[in-house]
């Protein structure tokens, strides 16, 4: 690999996915990394790489991919980056239906005008993109790679169109795009608004959990160590052009996942839960097959639920003067 080759720009690296796997390329000494996110970069309470000694192979530019595009531009011609990750995208569900023109501005829009760029340029070696298995709507079966795509919200519907634009230039230019669809993530330093964490602070501070249409649906939840080492598998040995999955065996029902959180704190599930209205557009199952990640790549899930779990209880406790004084709810930021 050239020196060249050993740049790598991710794109989304404040995010939850992209500090970890920012993490993860640092255990790496022949990587050096550029991160870039729209927001001031966050402290060691949500980034898991400032908490080592040194990051001098790493440095952080605040632009935004809707306002700053020239800019960003400017920045990979001067990098070069040999391998290019994007977590950069508006990804909460719900809250697309209030103004779709903002997931489509940051998901399909900016990237599209991204990217029209980057498959004129001759350093881009791999460019790893990181989409949702949203697209796919329900999940019920075996859904594999080859699976059609059945968005039902706003935001899996921007994915989606960025999917498929991504398909074109790779097959019109050899843009060398791989992608990866990876299950719900979790783990210490996620959002704060997200279901375990949420539940977690929930009970520390006395109030009900709500279980949206009683927490029915499933889930395949996967640790964040786990997604990274798949996605850096990808990004250095995949085939180009290809969608992999990453995700566990099998699925999990949310509210099993609330229950377990209660039973490790010491709470009854019953007491200190709530039924609510299901979420418009909430899918009944995201369970999705990983077979050929784990046949072409050798990747494997390591962490357990419970171990991680148990990792999100701590990180809260020991954490908890700083968290509790974070907002608890997501903020809308277009």
């Amino acid at each position: 690999m050239s020196s060249e080759g050993k740049k790598i720009v991710v794109l989304g690296a404040n995010s939850f996915s992209g500090q970890d796997f920012v993490d993860l390329l640092l255990d790496r000494p022949e990587f050096d990394v550029v991160g870039v996110s729209r927001s001031p970069e966050r402290s060691a309470l949500f980034l898991k790489y400032k908490d080592r000694k040194a990051v001098s192979r790493y440095r952080y530019a605040q632009m935004d991919m809707n306002r700053d595009m020239t800019a960003l531009l400017h920045l990979m011609d001067d990098v070069r980056p040999g391998y290019i990750v994007n977590f950069a995208a508006q990804s909460e569900v719900g809250p697309s239906w209030e103004h779709p023109e903002h997931w489509f501005e940051t998901n399909t829009v900016a990237l599209a005008t991204m990217i029209n760029h980057l498959r004129r340029q001759d350093y881009v070696r791999r460019y790893l993109h990181i989409s949702s298995p949203e697209v796919y709507g329900n999940c019920v079966g075996v859904i594999r790679e080859d699976a059609h795509l059945n968005p039902s919200t706003p935001y899996a519907a921007s994915k989606a169109a960025a999917d498929m634009l991504l398909s074109t230039f790779q097959k019109q230019f050899g843009f060398p795009v791989l992608t990866i669809r990876a299950t719900n993530v979790y783990g210490a330093r996620q959002q704060l608004f997200k279901i375990i964490p949420r539940s977690t602070i929930y009970l520390k501070l006395g109030r009900r959990i709500e279980l949206h249409g009683g927490g029915k649906a499933v889930k395949s939840y996967i640790h964040i160590r786990d997604v990274s080492r798949g996605e850096l598998a990808v990004l250095e040995h995949g085939r180009i052009g290809q969608l992999y999955h990453l995700s566990p065996d099998s699925g999990v029902a949310v509210r099993d996942v609330v229950r377990s959180i209660c039973t490790r704190i010491g709470q009854d599930f019953e007491r200190v839960t709530t039924v609510v209205a299901e979420r418009p557009g909430q899918d009944a199952a995201y369970v999705i097959d990983s077979t050929l990640a784990r046949s072409e790549l050798g990747w494997l899930s390591r962490v357990t639920m419970d171990e991680g779990v148990a990792e999100v209880v701590a990180w809260v406790k020991d954490n908890w003067e700083s968290i509790s004084a974070q907002p608890l709810d997501y903020i809308h930021k277009p």
